[in-house]
């Protein structure tokens, strides 16, 4: 492997925009990968530029790191993906995207109406939620609880 090949942690920093320590973070999340020289400098292959740059684009579409860990768990740290790798990969951001852009779009379309929790519209939650029964649920907003905690009550019932 030629030097060439590889940049510092400071290289890699100022070309993703990133703080030194987020990279480090990342690291030491399973995210990216460095070797060390003999002088205990790490250094990051290439492709880790456009690893990056997948997990800050998943972060800003709400994806949780966890979830990006697992995405890339089957893809080698010491490579980019293949294509084959990367649609995998795409394909399982897919639902969450999808149900995250309902989610949103639903929010929206009642954020001036009331959510389920009487806070927002007093004149619209008893047509709504006559005699409070969404209040047996739980606190909160029920109306516009999220897939994934959907999901999860579901996953902890059965």
């Amino acid at each position: 492997m030629t030097l060439a090949q590889e940049l510092s942690v400071g290289e890699v920093a100022r070309r993703s925009g990133l703080a030194v320590s987020t990279l480090h973070f990342y690291e030491s999340k399973g995210l990216i990968a460095s070797r060390r020289t003999g002088g205990n400098q790490r250094r990051y292959m290439r492709g880790v530029l456009r690893r990056i740059a997948v997990i800050r684009i998943a972060q800003r579409a709400g994806i949780p790191l966890e979830e990006i860990r697992q995405t890339f768990a089957a893809i080698p740290l010491d490579r980019a993906p293949t294509v084959r790798e990367w649609e995998r990969a795409m394909r399982a951001w897919t639902e969450t995207l999808e149900q995250r852009i309902n989610d949103l779009t639903d929010l929206r379309d009642k954020l001036f109406n009331c959510i389920g929790c009487g806070c927002l519209s007093v004149t619209d939650c008893p047509l709504r939620n006559c005699d409070d029964k969404l209040g047996a649920q739980g606190p909160g907003p029920r109306i516009l609880i999220t897939a994934a905690e959907r999901r999860a009550r579901r996953k902890r019932r059965g």
